[in-house]
């Protein structure tokens, strides 16, 4: 019985800390904490996307979602605020995941196949990967030729997804995969190539 009492007292005396806390604004000082940290990852993205191109120039409806290492490799992940439509570039140094030879020639959905299988680990799982289309794009202000696809993917809201994928070789030496996906329907070039325009060739 006295066990019971002392938990009652016990939740009491939380409930009561809680409304204090709130009274005092509490809920405002939560607030601030969460905003300055979410503004912090956001910084911390940026900074960290510079290593790979210059994002300064982007349209705002345009947010750096986070840069990070894919097997080695770093890659900037954006996304098109009000769609969801993603962006990612990958800088692969000096060898390329795929190089425009590749995107151009017959056997790209099998070059696709095998790079997925390389990063399955480490993000989505892509397959049936089937090539519906191609063109041309402007990525770090050059012209280079794209494939557009339609694949199933695991890990994601949405399991069928429609993207291009293209390849450039910046001034630097270094080699970018650039690729913009969304599900199936939903995805828009527009939005893949008013991203894609406003990238830049990193200042530093």
């Amino acid at each position: 019985m006295f066990r019971l009492i002392k938990i009652i007292f016990n939740a009491f005396i939380i409930v009561l800390a809680i409304i204090g806390f709130n009274a005092i604004g509490g809920q405002k000082y939560v607030e601030a904490i969460r905003v300055n940290l979410v503004n912090f990852i956001q910084e911390r993205a940026e900074e960290n996307a510079k290593k790979i191109g210059d994002f300064s120039k982007l349209n705002e409806e345009f947010q750096i979602d986070n840069a990070v290492n894919l097997v080695g490799y770093k890659a900037v992940l954006a996304e098109h605020k009000a769609s969801g439509q993603k962006m990612i570039i990958v800088d692969s140094g000096e060898k390329p995941l795929l190089s425009q030879n590749d995107i151009k020639s017959s056997e790209v959905d099998k070059k696709l196949k095998e790079l997925s299988e390389k990063f399955k680990y480490q993000a989505i799982t892509v397959k049936d990967i089937k090539i519906t289309g191609r063109g041309n794009i402007n990525v770090y202000g050059k012209q280079v030729p794209y494939a557009k696809f339609e694949a199933q993917v695991t890990k994601l809201p949405f399991s069928d997804i429609t993207g291009i994928v293209a390849s450039v070789t910046t001034s630097d030496g270094t080699q970018k995969l650039a690729l913009a996906l969304s599900e199936k329907d939903k995805y828009s070039q527009l939005i893949t190539n008013e991203f894609y325009k406003g990238v830049k060739e990193s200042k530093s």
